[in-house]
């Protein structure tokens, strides 16, 4: 809060302008009773329109005043579920100190965009999903019509009825919210054009072709595009199209996961939500700092449950987010220059968010496909009796009297 209310300022470009003046723009048309129609920067679902107009609640504070206050009291309520999950039997607040590092470590961008909201509720999602398939459900739903990403949270739900439950009810919430706003607002679904016409963003995995080739001569461009600064020149359609085809092959490897998978733990939902939105930030075209606080706030909730193995992914995150704050605000120049500092930067951060994927996605795999899964690889990381998945028939697991195995629900 000292931050973004300028108390303390850090060097580089102003991250609160994005308040101050896109989003107070919206708020001045969204209040009238249409989408920004005419604005390419707008490439968000419709319930996006309620988060920036959610400072009407706070109308004797200043347009961003009230904003940056409701998102600080959006992190409140995340640490508050976080330490109460914690105390409960199977779970612990590991999680909440992960949030508690994680959100100052990315700097004032935390509080500065609209995701922190859309991570309190896809938090919420997943602590009440372990037990409420349709809560799950109620809020990926409502999530996924915030910022598209909360959808992913339902990769992991069990087969069977947890899924019938949670998924049916994410499509119904989907839908109702969906049909209100484009009955209500005109433009509800403008956001589809505006997206599709994204490029590759200097931060991306994707950039660092073109953050090396300039240096080789490549003849293209930085440029305030479409709401963020992109490379625009020869060959970045290409490297956007393949960045859109690794997304698929990634939706793919998920789809493949869930179709092979045998076992499920508590924390599974979380796992492989976490597994799912890495692997489609990695290969986005675009990789804003702020998509940082969803990793950490899942991150925050595979910890919260004892049965987690995402332990090292949720610590080479955290790593990733502290160094984000170095590649924005206060190195982005020498990242949009592409000068040494800001490639190697740059390097490091992106190569930290791919393995923590890679780690993600082996663990997520060899603990729910393999039949029998391995002796925990976090030193002095067992789960309990409480978090451990139930034991198959020896029957059907296919050993012999006393052998452990993993249950096939």
């Amino acid at each position: 809060m000292l931050w973004v209310l300028k108390v303390f300022t850090v060097p580089g470009p102003d991250v609160t302008s994005d308040v101050s003046v896109i989003y107070h723009n919206w708020f001045e048309i969204l209040r009238t009773g249409t989408f920004p129609l005419d604005d390419v920067t707008w490439q968000y679902p419709p319930a996006a329109a309620l988060a920036i107009l959610s400072p009407t609640a706070l109308s004797f504070l200043d347009y961003p005043t009230a904003f940056f206050v409701l998102v600080c009291l959006c992190d409140a309520l995340v640490l508050g579920l976080l330490l109460y999950a914690g105390g409960r039997p199977g779970k612990r607040r590991a999680g909440a100190w992960v949030w508690v590092a994680g959100v100052p470590l990315l700097g004032p961008t935390a509080y500065a965009r609209y995701d922190l909201m859309v991570t309190a509720v896809a938090v919420m999602a997943l602590l009440a999903g372990a037990r409420h398939p349709r809560v799950l459900g109620a809020l990926a739903g409502f999530g996924a019509l915030l910022k598209v990403w909360p959808v992913l949270l339902l990769i992991g739900t069990a087969r069977g009825r947890d899924t019938r439950r949670a998924w049916a009810t994410a499509a119904g919430t989907a839908g109702a919210v969906t049909l209100v706003f484009v009955v209500a607002m005109p433009g509800a679904l403008a956001f589809l054009g505006f997206q599709r016409d994204r490029g590759t963003e200097v931060e991306s995995l994707g950039s660092l072709v073109f953050h090396v080739a300039r240096h080789f001569g490549w003849q293209g461009e930085v440029r305030l595009n479409y709401g963020s600064v992109e490379f625009l020149g020869p060959y970045v359609p290409l490297v956007s199209a393949v960045a859109q085809s690794l997304s698929v092959l990634a939706f793919g490897w998920l789809v493949w996961w869930r179709v092979r998978a045998r076992a499920w733990s508590p924390s599974t939902v979380s796992d492989a939500a976490f597994a799912a939105v890495l692997l489609f930030t990695v290969t986005s075209r675009v990789l804003s700092p702020q998509y940082l606080l969803w990793l950490v706030g899942l991150a925050a909730v595979c910890l919260t449950f004892r049965s987690s193995r995402m332990a090292l992914p949720a610590f080479l995150t955290l790593a990733a987010t502290a160094l984000t704050f170095w590649e924005f605000p206060v190195w982005f120049a020498h990242v949009v220059t592409s000068d040494w500092r800001g490639v190697l930067l740059l390097a490091v951060r992106n190569g930290l968010l791919v393995a923590a994927t890679l780690v993600a996605c082996r663990r997520l795999w060899v603990w729910t496909v393999l039949p029998t899964p391995p002796h925990s690889e976090d030193a002095g990381h067992a789960p309990d009796d409480t978090a451990r998945p139930a034991r198959a028939p020896a029957a059907v697991a296919g050993r012999g009297p006393g052998q452990p195995s993993w249950s096939r629900r």
